[in-house]
């Protein structure tokens, strides 16, 4: 009798219970630390990886010493943390959820983030109740911005930016939208040029997949076109800003506050610029990747993708 295959979970337990049922018509799913060293001992014997946490990074040598490696399947829509040279030079398929748009239709966790760190930062909360938490009662040390009739930018008109559109429209505010791929073009966002965006937007958030094309898409120039004052939200990848010119913007006082749930080099962020920035100022507010995460969505995504691991292994006994 052929010994079972083995694959490897990483990230939450919720999503290692919905898709160990799945993956165990084809063998035997383990769920292992998202630790780099435990990840490459692990995937030394791994038929296929399924990735829910992207906290490791899988590198051309952790492939190259997998060789029964079939299938990588990550229940995240982008997977820049998995190096495909290896991948490539041996045809193994990296499949991720942006492949699966009707799935992910009314996902909406990472578009509610996105949507309380705006909130967050116009009504300075974080602040405001640390304020209270050290027993003092000053409202006038926290002005709020008040959303109606004011405008919202959104940078990709995709899935989640047309959720901000939304709940942008239920506020009161106007939108603009800028995304040349998109297609159709949603209704109740106004398409503008980029530039014309940061000009123009009061708050402005950030919904595109990382590519070479899109990689530092909210350039310097950008963050100096943006209104004084202007808050700026990003839930999708970090590297999509240009963070050293975000970092001045704030330090200079051009922009009001920052919202984010992403950085370029995490989960090692223990000394990134905008961290420290983070620990002895209030108008930048940053979360641990984790828009994506709601127990009810894990689940869902992460049978999705264990479903994908064994229509591959099925192909290949």
């Amino acid at each position: 009798m052929a010994e079972a295959k083995t694959m490897i979970y990483l990230g939450a337990p919720e999503g290692f219970e919905a898709a160990q049922g799945i993956i165990s018509s084809v063998g035997v799913l383990k769920h292992i630390p998202a630790e780099q060293d435990k990840v490459a001992e692990a995937m030394r014997s791994a038929s296929a990886l399924l990735d829910a946490s992207m906290k490791v990074r899988i590198t051309d040598e952790m492939v190259e010493a997998a060789p029964n490696l079939r299938i990588i399947s990550t229940a995240t829509t982008g997977a820049d943390h998995v190096s495909r040279k290896e991948l490539d030079r041996r045809s193994i398929p990296v499949r991720t959820l942006k492949e699966d748009p009707d799935l992910l239709s009314n996902l909406t966790p990472a578009a509610e983030l996105s949507w309380a760190l705006l909130m967050a930062c116009a009504r300075r909360l974080v602040p405001a109740v640390q304020h209270t938490r050290s027993g003092h009662w000053v409202r006038e040390e926290f002005p709020g911005i008040m959303l109606n009739g004011r405008t919202l930018g959104v940078i990709g008109c995709g899935r989640i930016g047309q959720w901000m559109a939304r709940y942008a429209r239920a506020f009161g505010m106007d939108v603009l939208g800028y995304d040349p791929l998109v297609s159709p073009w949603p209704d109740g966002i106004t398409k503008v040029p980029l530039t014309v965006l940061a000009e123009t937007a009061d708050f402005v958030s950030v919904h595109v997949h990382l590519t070479e094309a899109t990689r530092g898409l909210v350039s310097a120039d950008i963050f100096t076109r943006m209104k004084a004052g202007a808050v700026f939200i990003n839930t999708s990848r970090g590297s999509l800003a240009d963070e050293a010119a975000l970092l001045l913007a704030l330090e200079e006082g051009r922009l009001g506050a920052a919202g984010l749930d992403v950085l370029e080099g995490e989960p090692d962020i223990g000394d990134h610029p905008l961290v420290r920035y983070a620990r002895s100022h209030d108008n930048l507010l940053i979360t641990p990747h984790c828009g994506g995460f709601s127990p009810d969505a894990v689940r869902r995504v992460c049978a999705h993708a264990a479903g994908k691991i064994v229509n591959e292994l099925k192909q290949h006994r």
